[in-house]
């Protein structure tokens, strides 16, 4: 790839913890054969409680409902991106709208993976290239679909031995035998504030305070632990049918001791796993990103182990995400590979996503 001129990137990102919409506006260059990025602003639209509620049950709408929900859902990330462009004033500079929608069904083993927030209608009402549908492609070729930020990884951070994000899952990316490889660790916020809401009407637990409160219960934590999965090799990714399934009727059946207990069994769970999986991949330094890096309860959990843990700015903790599907959207813009067999366990590295390229400015 030759070297480029800047180009501006919108990245949309919604996450299975439903903290709300992250939108980041970013510019990319290649450069020396080094990709560079600048200039990143950023922020993130709360979802109201209706919103939280009809994203968290769109696993149960019929194929009618959810097909109409994805239009609607398209047009509130339309309009959201056109507020966020109007108020940086970047008309005019934004080339592309990557988008990571909000996934509602992740079923790789049977080919199965909807992120709604349609493309087309992002695109008629903004009038700029839109690329979505990332991990469609992927899955079709055997892959997991997940995760795809090592790409990003691998191009924008490599100056880290691995990265690990704490978002509604927890994973990490690194090289190993001069492969990229990554993979879903476990669950992480999205339990915790599933709890938080049922029990304190709170979002999340802010800064592990109630983690922090509670005792440990070790027959929950060791019957945690035991799940099948983290026994597995990678790749391998989790889902929220995953979470709903396996490991949420694991906590239920502990329904009759005290909430802070429950948080601070799964909140030590979490740290476990982790720790775990740096451990036995040599992990000595790790960038940590994600909602779950402000859970203090949880980091210093995580600093117990041998690993260095590097905290970034704000920016980055809270925003990476949304940046790197900008970045996705970037490689594909440059016909470029952004989806990594090594990863996600396809039969071959592919360009990922579906471009919707019909209303331009």
């Amino acid at each position: 790839m030759a070297d480029q001129k800047w180009t501006g990137v919108i990245g949309l990102m919604s996450g299975t913890s439903l903290d709300g919409l992250d939108i980041c506006y970013v510019e990319f260059a290649f450069i020396n054969n080094t990709y560079e990025f600048r200039n990143l602003k950023a922020k993130t639209i709360a979802y109201s409680e209706t919103w939280k509620h009809d994203l968290k049950n769109a696993f149960y709408l019929s194929p009618p409902d959810l097909e109409i929900f994805d239009s609607v859902f398209g047009k509130f990330l339309a309009q959201n991106t056109l507020d966020f462009i109007s108020e940086n004033v970047l008309q005019n500079k934004v080339e592309l709208i990557a988008s990571h929608g909000h996934t509602v069904f992740h079923q790789p083993n049977n080919k199965i993976t909807v992120q709604i927030g349609s493309g087309k209608e992002l695109n008629e009402l903004t009038g700029i290239k839109v690329i979505n549908d990332f991990r469609i492609k992927d899955v079709l070729l055997g892959g997991q679909g997940a995760p795809l930020v090592p790409v990003g990884d691998l191009h924008l951070f490599s100056k880290y031995q691995a990265c690990l994000n704490l978002g509604g899952f927890s994973n990490i990316s690194f090289d190993q035998n001069q492969k990229r490889i990554a993979f879903d660790i476990s669950p992480c916020n999205l339990p915790i504030n599933q709890l938080c809401k049922k029990y304190f009407n709170l979002e999340f637990d802010r800064n592990g305070d109630i983690a922090r409160s509670g005792t440990l219960i070790e027959s929950l934590f060791n019957e945690l632990n035991a799940i099948p999965y983290y026994s597995q090799s990678p790749p391998k990714s989790l889902g929220f049918e995953w979470l709903t399934e396996k490991f949420m009727p694991i906590v239920d059946g502990y329904a009759d001791h005290k909430p802070e207990a429950l948080i601070r069994t799964i909140t030590d769970h979490v740290g476990f796993q982790i720790n775990e999986a740096l451990k036995n991949n040599k992990i000595k330094e790790v960038l940590v990103t994600g909602g779950g890096a402000y859970n203090q309860y949880l980091i210093n959990y995580l600093k117990k182990g041998e690993a260095q843990i590097v905290i970034p700015p704000a920016e980055i903790v809270e925003f990476k995400e949304a940046l790197i599907f900008a970045f996705l959207g970037y490689l594909n813009l440059n016909n470029s590979i952004n989806t990594l067999k090594s990863v996600t366990g396809a039969s071959e590295d592919s360009i990922g996503g579906v471009r919707h390229f019909g209303h331009q400015q």
